[in-house]
Parts: C-alpha cells; sequence; structure tokens
C-alpha cells in the first residue's frame, strides 16, 4: 500500500476483520485441516499449521476444536476433503484481486466469485493474469514510534530480506516465507511485536483510490470476503477512506 495512508489501511483491514469474526473459526478450521494435510500433525515438523494453531489461539478457539481438527486432517476421524484454490482478477481503477478459497466444491465456488466480481463492478481474469504484481513474502508491520534502528538491527541480523519504513512512519519487515517465523520470533524475544504478522502476498505497486472509486471498491471486497469458501483477499488498491 503507498505510503501516508499504509498504517491507515492497515488499521482499517483490521477493523473490519474484527467486525468479521464469527468466520474467523471457519477460516481459521479449514487452514488447520488443509496444513495438517499437507505437512502431517506434528507442529515442530510443520510451520504452517504451527502458524494455523497460533492464529487459532490468538482467536480463542477452544483446544479440543484445534486437535479435533488436525486429527480430522491426518486420518484419525472423519472429516471433509478441501482444496485450496486461487481466483485472481480486477477491481474498480483496474486495482489487482488475488483470491485464495478452500473449497470442498470447486464448481460452486467459482460461480460465487465469479458472480461477486461481475456484480460489484469488477472482473474475474484468468491464472496468473495478475499475481506477477505481488510478492509472496512474509511481512511484520510495527506501528509509528517503534525504533527503527532497534528493528532494523533485529531483523536483519535474523535473516529478514528488507526493513522498508513508510512515510506514515510506519516499519514494515520483509522475509522469505520460510524464514518468516525464525524473523518474528527474534523480534518477539527483542520486545518488538508486529501490529500485523503474516505469510501474505504483498502488492509491489499500489493504485490510489478516492470517493466513490475507493467506496465502490470496498463494496466488492467486502461481497467477495464475505463468501463462506474465501479464506484471504489480497489487492493493491490504497484506499482513501
Amino acid at each position: 500500500m503507498a505510503g501516508h495512508s499504509k498504517w491507515a489501511n492497515i488499521q482499517h483491514r483490521k477493523g473490519r476483520q474484527d467486525e468479521k469474526c464469527g468466520k474467523i473459526w471457519t477460516r481459521l478450521t479449514r487452514e488447520i485441516i488443509v496444513s495438517a494435510r499437507a505437512g502431517g500433525g506434528d507442529i515442530n515438523m510443520n510451520p504452517r499449521l504451527r502458524l494455523a494453531i497460533e492464529k487459532a489461539k490468538a482467536a480463542n478457539m477452544p483446544a479440543d476444536n484445534i486437535k479435533r481438527n488436525v486429527d480430522k486432517a491426518t486420518g484419525n476421524l472423519d472429516g471433509v476433503t478441501y482444496e485450496e484454490i486461487r481466483y485472481e482478477g480486477y477491481g474498480i481503477g483496474g486495482a489487482a484481486i488475488i483470491v485464495d478459497c478452500m473449497t470442498d466444491n470447486r464448481v460452486r465456488t467459482v460461480a460465487e466469485v465469479r458472480h461477486a466480481f461481475s456484480k460489484y463492478g469488477g472482473n474475474l481474469g484468468t491464472e496468473g493474469s495478475v499475481a506477477f504484481q505481488f510478492k509472496h513474502c512474509g511481512q511484520l508491520v510495527f506501528a509509528p514510534g517503534t525504533s527503527e534502528d532497534k528493528v532494523m538491527e533485529v531483523a536483519l541480523e535474523a535473516g529478514a530480506e528488507d526493513v522498508v519504513t513508510d512515510d506514515d512512519g510506519a516499519i514494515e519487515v520483509l522475509t522469505a516465507p520460510g524464514d518468516f517465523e525464525t524473523v518474528k520470533n527474534a523480534l518477539e524475544a527483542a520486545g518488538l511485536k508486529a501490529e500485523i504478522a503474516e505469510v501474505t502476498m504483498r502488492a509491489e505497486n499500489t493504485i490510489d483510490l478516492a470517493g466513490d472509486d475507493a467506496a465502490r471498491m470496498q463494496k466488492l471486497l467486502d461481497v467477495i470476503e464475505d463468501l463462506d469458501d474465501v479464506q484471504e483477499v489480497f489487492h493493491n488498491a490504497s484506499l482513501d477512506q
């Protein structure tokens, strides 16, 4: 997201996610199941599952729920089989959008995603149509006022790829996906707690949208995020809220 509005956009996104907390457990459950099925149920050997469980605990998911979902994925209990699908498209003003889904019915999911794009001013694209505009990376964002020198020293020592200070004072630490957990742990051990800490698709460049265009883009994003099978939505729009 673009310089001056990055922190405002991050806080806005967190607020929208909090409003939709009822969906969080559903999304986390699917992530736990898919992670455990792909990499096994041992969190010491499966960093993706380890991160999913960490997020589930932060969202106050009971330990019994977490264990049951891991057991479903590893064959100890019967459960639904989910597959991961990524859709790419364009929003208002040509903004790029990536939609990551987990579904037990691919036909249903693509129909719902296509309908959301077309009804609210976007266009569903083909595979690879916008992904090149994003970088798959670990991202940790610290609030304005955090010591830039301390963040940079600890992050780079732990193996981060880059530390970026935005115009509004927010500090971003960027890592390779495989190094995310190591860098995050090092920063936390140094007393540096990120406001956002995730492996994400980070937009390489942004499109500024304001007024009616920003409102229309937010509506499109809200509709897509509310779809049952949608796990994550990434975009390169900087919205002037």
